[in-house]
């Protein structure tokens, strides 16, 4: 009875230590950098072979025939060319920097008016009630909509094209605020206000806080409307004034007819969103997951 009985405890304790270790791994950090090999494989080899794939797949289409006019699809050569002509008369870094210079002041501004009146919305019942389906509303609505009233507005100026900004991607950056706020547990509330965290000051340290997972996602979500109504406004109100940015770039190569110049402003407009994504938000959003557990650092 005794050996049964020791048995017992040594396999309860056993089971604990297993437990214990296993709680203690998931919370151990690892500080070690990845090998460059491993780093390779698994994050910069795999858009590489996609990128091949594509242009694989590309070169066919023209090489085969298959699409055998070149005013309808230019062979990756002559975009490389077009682009290649456009780095050594030094415009091609004018391009890039007229659309990105607008986009990210224009969303700067989209973030200091939707973060507010986020936070009004989420809190006050009147409020949310009054504009929160029309934040929804305007969030639905096609950001090129806006560029004709904007034009009649505010004319052909840099105005119209932060005006177009703004309202593409406020309701965005409003609506993710709200979606974070809505799932703070109500027991952080009740914390905060039993130590004292109560008005602005349990905004800032307590909801804050607690919603910035769907606050960066309602970030990164605005700015895809703000590159998105940016380029639209470039598109449509062209104007010599405003300088050449990546939708004008893209019109200028339809009014000629040129589809190397249309390809390469795409491929410019694409690399540009994914840029900004890697850099700023991919950044944040793993800050926000590894602060609250759900990611390791590697």
């Amino acid at each position: 009875m005794a050996s049964t009985e020791t048995t017992a405890k040594d396999k309860d304790g056993g089971d604990l230590a297993g437990l214990e270790a296993g709680l203690d791994a998931l919370e151990t950090v690892q500080t070690g950098r990845k090998p460059f090999r491993q780093t390779f494989v698994e994050k910069i080899l795999p858009p590489l072979i996609a990128i091949a794939l594509v242009l694989a797949v590309w070169q066919a289409l023209v090489s085969f025939k298959i699409v055998d006019d070149p005013t309808k699809l230019p062979s990756p050569g002559a975009v490389w060319d077009v682009l290649r002509e456009a780095w050594l008369q030094g415009e091609l870094l004018g391009y890039i920097w007229t659309s990105v210079s607008r986009g990210l002041l224009g969303f700067f501004f989209a973030l200091l008016i939707g973060t507010p009146l986020g936070l009004l919305v989420a809190r006050v019942k009147f409020v949310r009630a009054a504009i929160g389906p029309i934040l929804s509303g305007l969030q639905s609505l096609p950001s090129v909509a806006w560029v004709p009233p904007a034009v009649i507005w505010l004319g052909l100026n840099n105005q119209m094209m932060y005006a177009v900004i703004l309202l593409g991607a406020v309701p965005s950056i409003a609506n993710g605020l709200v979606s974070g706020v809505d799932q703070v547990p109500p027991l952080f509330l009740r914390a905060g206000r039993t130590l004292g965290a109560t008005g602005l000051r349990g905004t800032w340290h307590i909801v804050l806080p607690a919603a910035l997972p769907g606050y960066v996602a309602g970030l990164k979500q605005g700015w895809a409307f703000s590159w998105r109504s940016l380029m639209a406004a470039e598109i449509i109100a062209s104007f010599p004034d405003l300088g050449v940015g990546l939708g004008q770039l893209l019109e200028n190569g339809r009014n000629a007819s040129d589809m190397a110049m249309v390809f390469e402003a795409i491929l410019l407009i694409l690399t540009v969103g994914i840029a900004i994504d890697l850099l700023i938000f991919s950044p944040l959003e793993r800050w926000v997951l590894r602060s609250r557990g759900l990611l390791v650092r590697s």
